[in-house]
């Protein structure tokens, strides 16, 4: 038999720290696309909410306990924000500049890190990835104060609810739809957790953007096989594009997934992003946007 034993060397473990905030757009597949860092973070609070007990009587006693769905919400504060989180706190730029409030608040995805730490690496032992998905800021109040003897920066809040997105079946496991993942840095595999990262925080070929959680959960607990996209072609005589047929890349044109084959006339400025399909990586760094630009 195995004898407790409580702070050992090593294990005591503590969280602390919030950096590397992430905004993320959702473009009209359902994809969070144009990652922009947010600097200035100085909390992210989580508030679920829900899983309330709801207790049920029959035949003189408590027959059953139900719970309500849980919710995941955040209060994100900072000292600023990026100029793109204006279309999600409700205010739209006819010109650059110009700030008009009460427009519709756009659903936004929201990544960030956190630290682990020990007794023995400090905070340098590991750190916590937090992703978010379906988030909408709700106004907040943001209080001005006159400069004094002992001044002090605006920290901006917003109370942050999300919608729950479907994950499915993954490996035989049935998972509810859910609006946030969080990774240990200690406890995976290092190699899946640098692809992801690269996801996440772009490269020198590709754009950052947010995983759906379904597509999180297959990246870090199984092998993913490698796939290289092949570059579309372009006739400029007849503006046609030809997109190849490789398997474990998904080709989309100007934000539309479509099949292998050719296309056009074509538009100018006409964008073409490769994706991994599920159960595929791409290799770091790899070219997966591909633009055609004529007059």
């Amino acid at each position: 038999m195995t004898v407790l034993q409580w702070d050992k060397t090593g294990e005591r473990l503590y969280e602390t720290g919030v950096d590397r905030g992430v905004l993320f757009q959702i473009d009209e597949t359902g994809d969070y696309i144009n990652g922009v860092a947010w600097n200035g973070l100085t909390a992210v609070t989580d508030s679920p909410s829900g899983a309330e007990a709801n207790k049920k009587y029959a035949d003189n006693l408590e027959y059953l306990n139900l719970l309500s769905v849980e919710m995941f919400g955040c209060t994100i504060e900072a000292y600023t924000y990026p100029d793109q989180f204006g279309q999600n706190d409700g205010t739209a730029a006819p010109t650059p500049g110009v700030a008009v409030s009460q427009q519709r608040r756009r659903t936004f995805g929201f990544c960030w890190r956190t630290r682990l730490g020990n007794d023995v690496e400090g905070t340098d032992h590991g750190y916590k990835l937090h992703m978010a998905w379906g988030c909408l800021a709700a106004p907040s109040e943001k209080a001005y104060a006159t400069i004094n003897d002992s001044p002090e920066a605006i920290t901006f809040s917003w109370v942050v609810s999300t919608t729950p997105v479907p994950i499915g079946v993954i490996s035989g496991t049935e998972y509810k739809p859910a609006a946030k993942i969080t990774i240990d840095s200690t406890k995976v595999d290092p190699t899946k957790l640098a692809a992801l990262e690269a996801m996440l925080y772009g490269t020198v070929s590709t754009a950052p953007a947010l995983p759906l959680p379904a597509d999180v959960i297959i990246m870090m607990s199984s092998t993913l096989t490698s796939a290289t996209p092949t570059a579309p072609t372009y006739n400029s005589s007849t503006d046609i594009i030809t997109i190849p047929s490789v398997t474990g890349v998904e080709y989309w044109i100007n934000g539309v997934l479509v099949p292998s084959g050719a296309y056009g006339p074509i538009a100018a400025n006409t964008e073409v992003l490769a994706r991994p399909a599920t159960g595929y990586k791409f290799p770091v760094p790899t070219q997966t946007q591909f633009v055609f630009t004529f007059a």
